[in-house]
């Protein structure tokens, strides 16, 4: 049975095909142009990418035929007097779209409805496939908004949506830096839930501040939404009660940091990820490409390196970097030197794609 993975890349989208364990690359669009992201709305087989075009700004474009034409729809955008804060006490400044940073499908019961996550930290919502788009103030005006601040990128952003499939009214989103935040209303109104989580970087009388959280990406179980695991800058954290708590799960291997998590669809116990040095470094631990996963909720961690470069590697993964498919089988994961494995016995043996292709900024099955 063939199955299609997204590439998003520096240069281009790319389309790869499997049949059996092989993957070739069947379609490329956008050749040249920076593709930050990918989304397919298993819903109606929309395909969404974000393209980030320097001077010419953030654009998305949406294919309803897989991938063979493209049509470009509208961006959310901010009011003229929509700020951000500045560093160094300066006075805000206008806040305008910088990348378009996450995308989530709404509910079964919502045809159309896309949420989409910016830079600088904004939360859109389109109710008809990225035709038109809606700011939620309800987030947007919390006072606390104004002390969040940029963790990869000069300005705060959200990285990660999560829509309950039980009820599509509650949405659990993650900032870099700004921690986790759940709404129960579809949007209308926030609370933050990053209780438990720490930041080693922050003074002693900050450490637990929940506004601080520099969360680097989360993902939740699909059959078993209450279970989320958190990519932090320094640890991973996860959560069992629909992220009202969290804990640290301490023993990661060969390190805690990093940026990619991914979680099986069926097993909230079974996670991934992609250990380096942190801070300035930011390449894998001793030039070693490995994965590391536990199945039995962080308790203990195998280190997954079959077929992945033990030497002179420097591979990084950003935070979209990872992913897993529906059927919780087959992994893949692209790095900043356009290197990309996969593999489909849920980590044990990896495979690499033989192609350079340009830095990869996320992978999504389709």
């Amino acid at each position: 049975m063939s199955q299609q993975l997204l590439a998003s890349t520096r240069k281009g989208l790319f389309t790869l095909t499997r049949n059996g364990h092989d993957w070739r690359i069947e379609r490329l669009a956008f050749l040249g142009d920076n593709v930050t992201l990918a989304h397919v709305d298993a819903r109606d087989g929309s395909w969404y990418a974000a393209l980030n075009l320097g001077h010419f700004g953030a654009k998305l474009q949406r294919s309803d035929d897989a991938g063979k034409t493209w049509t470009e729809v509208a961006v959310p955008a901010y009011a003229s007097d929509d700020v951000i804060a500045s560093a160094d006490g300066k006075p805000p400044k206008p806040a305008t779209l910088m990348q378009l940073w996450s995308f989530a499908s709404g509910g079964a019961n919502e045809p159309g409805r896309i949420w989409a996550g910016t830079i600088p930290g904004g939360l859109f919502r389109s109710d008809d496939r990225g035709e038109h788009w809606e700011l939620q103030r309800g987030l947007w005006d919390r006072p606390e908004r104004m002390q969040w601040f940029g963790g990869g990128y000069d300005a705060p952003g959200i990285h990660s949506i999560c829509v309950d499939p039980r009820d599509a009214r509650t949405l659990r989103i993650a900032i870099s830096s700004g921690g986790v935040w759940e709404s129960n209303d579809s949007g209308a109104s926030w609370n933050v839930t990053a209780k438990g989580m720490f930041a080693t970087y922050m003074p002693p009388e900050r450490r637990e501040d929940p506004l601080i959280q520099d969360v680097h990406q989360m993902v939740q179980c699909a059959a078993a939404p209450d279970h989320l695991w958190v990519q932090h800058h320094n640890g991973v954290f996860r959560s069992v009660d629909g992220a009202r708590s969290w804990s640290e799960v301490a023993n990661v291997q060969p390190s805690v940091f990093g940026f990619a998590v991914a979680v099986h669809p069926k097993d909230p116990a079974t996670a991934w990820f992609v250990p380096a040095i942190k801070d300035e470094r930011r390449v894998p631990v001793d030039g070693r490409l490995v994965v590391a996963r536990t199945r039995d909720g962080g308790a203990s961690f195998e280190v997954c390196r079959n077929g992945l470069p033990q030497q002179d590697a420097y591979d990084l993964v950003y935070r979209h970097g990872l992913a897993i498919d529906a059927n919780g089988e087959h992994l893949a994961f692209g790095s900043t030197t356009g290197n990309l494995w996969t593999s489909a016995d849920q980590g044990d043996n990896w495979q690499a794609l033989p192609a350079h292709l340009p830095p990869i900024h996320a992978l999504t099955f389709a």
